[in-house]
């Protein structure tokens, strides 16, 4: 599987994106055909001092394209989020294959 991070308005460090990859592979385990995947990591535009994390995350599979996002106070918390939402999404979509 091809996995594609940018991050936007902040350069991410070696830690968040091996973190981010780590999780991202786990998603092949509930669905074989996963293709590629495409992360987004941005910071929340306000004037506040603790800003939120944005994780937004496309995977492509045959036939379909999901999408999950996520907010939190930090990148982990929000990629950790982000992969379940994506792991009941493969799920339901390998329930929806068998029937």
């Amino acid at each position: 599987m091809e996995i594609r991070i940018q991050s936007i308005h902040f350069d991410a460090d070696t830690k968040l994106l091996d973190f981010t990859k780590k999780k991202l592979q786990k998603l092949q385990t509930f669905h074989d055909r996963v293709q590629d995947a495409d992360v987004y990591l941005k910071l929340e535009n306000n004037s506040a001092q603790v800003r939120d994390k944005i994780v937004d995350i496309s995977i492509n599979i045959p036939g379909s394209t999901l999408h999950a996002s996520e907010t939190s106070k930090s990148f982990e918390e929000a990629v950790d989020s982000a992969v379940d939402a994506l792991t009941r999404q493969l799920q339901k979509h390998k329930e929806k294959l068998k029937i």
